[in-house]
């Protein structure tokens, strides 16, 4: 028997196998509803012979001249894909992502024209020399890669007073609802590009927070994978226990589909071993219905911090409710206070190992170890450091190897406290399928002098990412209504490998809230 909820999927794959067919009309110019159409409704288009690939891109690099580096200036795209336009003319009808024009993060190497920098000018020598793991899967699934996003530079981990989204090499990246609002980071310029309609999707990568948060201030779908279901070859790092790629949406039907087209094994990430055991096509689990019989955990030890966010969360308890789930409240995340104590520590340890390991892969650039890179930036101090320093860098440097028995020490305890005695001893307390919790909150207000201005929650516990970053477990965001025209959202994170679900409750929750809006770029919010 065929579920309801399978035929648009089937209809829309069939559509995609001829979307080059003979139309009695030639192919009219994109517009905005194009800019924010889905995955589906663009390849139903391309189907018919309404839209093409090369006229999709076309239209997105006209609003990446007009939008972001004009008009509001997001200032989101550090780079455009000068090979953009002749691969979406090339495109073929194979590939779940056929046609369809992706941005990603300036972390991800591609082996082609663009430069991978991590917003660094330390590495704008040359470009990198081959595809990362999530680039290649991209190209190979039919994928327009349309260029490269802003970040916070070096993913966050360069200074603890950094202000998200900004980078030597590409400034600041605001907020497209409210320019003079932060876009969160590390992915500030993937999130803030598909809110303002610059491609059809994203990807970003996330070690505590870069996925989630960017994704809810920007009013996004945002999937932070399991640890080593995605690879991390090509990506430059922070750390291999934590590190992950993952999709960022107007829709969670859309970051399904990508997660689905990067998910994987890769022998060169021994972490993703068991990757093509667990990857799929994750559309299958976008059931409307999918809420019934659910049991949701709510963790109100990371609420009550920021008022809209609680009645955000308040919001989404009462539609998971009326949607059959059933709604355990206060569950209780053990040793959650413990969690934070540790894991920048474990970082910097990773990091110092991780970064090196990297830079090997780029032989044609100088920078060769992480003394390179603090050496660097003392002595383009004026454009690398004008509103902060690299004391992160240097915490890193001073750490030991891998094999420091107080890193290995840190690092288990942290993996058993967050994973097996946390968040899936949460979960089989009380027989759950899933944790729920209120975001950061709608945007800061963007501060290069003090830095960034974060509602996260209780300072001993670390923000609403951490136990899923910690644990290496997935966890995924939407929004779900707006304060002050700013998007709010909620997180949802669960056990290991757990997407099917995490996906199947997002989407049965954003049925409902359906609150995705086009940003207006507001100057400020006026204070009456």
């Amino acid at each position: 028997m065929q579920h309801r909820w399978t035929r648009p999927l089937a209809l829309a794959a069939t559509m995609a196998l001829s979307f080059h067919a003979a139309s009695a009309a030639p192919a009219r110019e994109a517009g905005e509803d194009d800019a924010f159409a889905s995955i589906a409704t663009v390849r139903a288009a391309y189907a018919s012979g309404a839209l093409t690939p090369e006229g999709l891109t076309r239209l997105f690099l006209d609003r990446i001249a007009k939008i972001d580096k004009a008009g509001p200036t997001i200032n989101s795209v550090l780079e455009v894909n000068p090979d953009a336009l002749d691969i979406a003319r090339k495109s073929g009808t194979s590939g779940s992502l056929a046609g369809i024009p992706i941005l990603l993060k300036d972390n991800i190497d591609t082996g082609d024209r663009m430069m991978t920098s991590a917003g660094s000018l330390a590495l704008t020598m040359k470009p990198a020399p081959h595809d990362s793991a999530v680039a290649a899967r991209l190209r190979k699934a039919g994928a327009v890669i349309l260029g490269k996003t802003n970040l916070s530079e070096w993913a966050n981990m360069r200074s603890n007073h950094a202000t998200s989204g900004w980078t030597a090499r590409g400034g600041l990246t605001v907020n497209p609802y409210v320019l003079d609002r932060n876009a969160c980071g590390s992915s500030a310029g993937s999130g803030a590009a598909i809110a303002a309609g610059l491609a059809t999707v994203a990807i970003g990568s996330e070690t505590d927070g870069s996925i989630i948060c960017p994704a809810s201030m920007n009013g996004l779908v945002g999937i932070k994978p399991t640890v080593g279901l995605v690879s991390r070859t090509g990506i430059v790092p922070i750390s291999h226990s934590q590190d992950t790629a993952g999709p960022m949406a107007r829709s969670v039907a859309d970051a399904a589909a990508v997660l689905g087209a990067i998910a994987g094994s890769d022998p060169r990430d021994p972490a993703t071993a068991e990757a093509d055991k667990h990857a799929t096509d994750y559309t299958k689990f976008l059931d409307p219905n999918a809420l019934r019989g659910k049991r949701i955990g709510v963790v109100r030890q990371l609420a009550g911090i920021e008022p809209n966010a609680d009645r955000a969360l308040e919001h989404t308890i009462a539609l998971l409710k009326a949607q059959g789930a059933t709604v355990v409240d206060n569950v209780e995340i053990p040793h959650l206070k413990e969690l934070s104590e540790h894991e920048i520590d474990v970082l910097l340890y990773e990091f110092k190992h991780d970064i090196g390991a990297y830079l090997a892969t780029r032989p044609d650039q100088p920078m060769k170890t992480l003394a390179d890179l603090i050496a660097f930036n003392e002595r383009e101090a004026a454009k690398e450091m004008p509103w902060f320093g690299q004391e992160l860098f240097l915490a890193a440097q001073a750490k030991g190897g891998l094999d420091d028995p107080k890193y290995i020490e840190m690092r288990d305890r942290n993996k058993r406290l967050a994973g097996p005695e946390g968040i899936d001893a949460a979960l089989a307390k009380d027989k759950l399928d899933a944790l729920l919790a209120p975001s950061w909150g709608p945007a800061f207000v963007n501060d290069p002098v003090l830095g960034d201005h974060v509602v996260s929650g209780d300072p001993t516990v670390g923000g609403v990412s951490a136990p899923a970053a910690i644990a290496g477990y997935p966890s995924i965001t939407l929004p779900v209504e707006f304060a002050h025209e700013l998007p709010i959202g909620v997180v949802f994170f669960g056990a290991k490998w757990s997407e099917p679900t995490l996906i199947a409750i997002a989407y049965g929750v954003e049925q409902k809230a359906k609150a995705f809006r086009r940003p207006k770029y507001l100057p400020t919010l006026p204070v009456r």
